[in-house]
C-alpha cells in the first residue's frame, strides 16, 4: 500500500489550486507547494481584484455643464437683507456662468429663515423645479432665539427635500456676528450663495439625468 500511494505523489513539486469564492472571472490564486524533505514554502500568485476591472460598475455623478432645460427656484430671506442680497447675487452670477437661462430661475422672498422650509416644500411639490436653493442669514444675538431659528431653518430645508423628492440646497449662513456673515457673502471667505448654486446645478443634473 505504501508503494502504491507514494507513486501518486510527485517527488519534487506539485501545484495545489485552492478554490476561493469566485467573483465573475476572478481566478483562484495558485500556491506552489514544496514537498521536499527540507520543508515547504508558499508563494501566492495574486490576480487583480475584480472590482478594479469591473466595467459593469456605474458611477453616477451630476454635471455642472448639462444645464439646458433645468429649472431652479431660489427662496431668499429678507431678514438680514444686507447679507442675503449679496448671497442671492452670487447665486445668480453662478447660474449665469453655467448657462442657466434667466427664464428658468424664479426668486421667492420670505420674511425670515424660519419660513424658508415650508415655502421650499411647496415649490418642490409643484413639480416645476429641478432644485430649490434656500438662502438666508441667521446671526447670533443675546438670547437663545438664534439657536431656535438656525436649527429650524436647517431641519426645514432638509424636510423640504425629503418630502418633495426635489434637491433643496442649504444656503443659510449661521454666524456669530455680522462681520462673519459679510465675509461669507462676497468678502474674504468667498460667497456661499455662489457655492450653493453650484451644488444646486450638480444635484439637479444628477436627479434629471441619472436618477429618473
Amino acid at each position: 500500500m505504501a508503494a502504491a500511494s507514494s507513486s501518486l505523489v510527485p517527488q519534487n513539486k506539485c501545484f495545489i489550486a485552492l478554490r476561493h469564492l469566485q467573483h465573475r472571472s476572478h481566478a483562484a490564486p495558485i500556491i506552489p507547494y514544496d514537498s521536499s524533505p527540507t520543508g515547504f514554502s508558499m508563494k501566492t500568485d495574486y490576480r487583480p481584484s475584480p472590482f478594479a476591472q469591473a466595467a459593469a460598475v456605474r458611477h453616477l455623478v451630476g454635471s455642472v455643464t448639462r444645464t439646458q432645460g433645468l429649472r431652479f427656484s431660489i427662496v431668499v430671506s429678507r431678514f438680514n437683507e444686507i447679507v442675503t442680497k449679496q448671497l442671492l447675487e452670487g447665486a445668480l452670477t453662478t447660474f449665469n456662468t453655467y448657462s442657466v437661462q434667466e427664464e428658468d430661475i424664479d426668486v421667492v422672498w420670505v420674511p425670515g429663515s424660519f419660513e424658508i422650509g415650508v415655502v421650499a416644500t411647496r415649490l418642490g411639490k409643484s413639480g416645476r423645479y429641478h432644485a430649490i436653493l434656500c438662502i438666508g442669514a441667521v446671526i447670533r444675538g443675546d438670547t437663545t432665539h438664534y439657536d431656535a431659528v438656525a436649527n429650524s431653518a436647517a431641519s426645514g430645508v432638509l424636510s423640504a427635500g425629503l418630502n418633495s423628492g426635489v434637491p433643496c440646497i442649504f444656503g443659510v449662513l449661521t454666524c456669530d456676528n455680522m462681520e462673519q456673515a459679510l465675509n461669507r457673502a462676497g468678502g474674504k471667505s468667498g460667497n456661499k450663495g455662489a457655492e450653493a448654486a453650484l451644488i444646486a446645478i450638480e444635484m439637479a443634473s444628477l436627479f434629471e439625468h441619472n436618477l429618473k
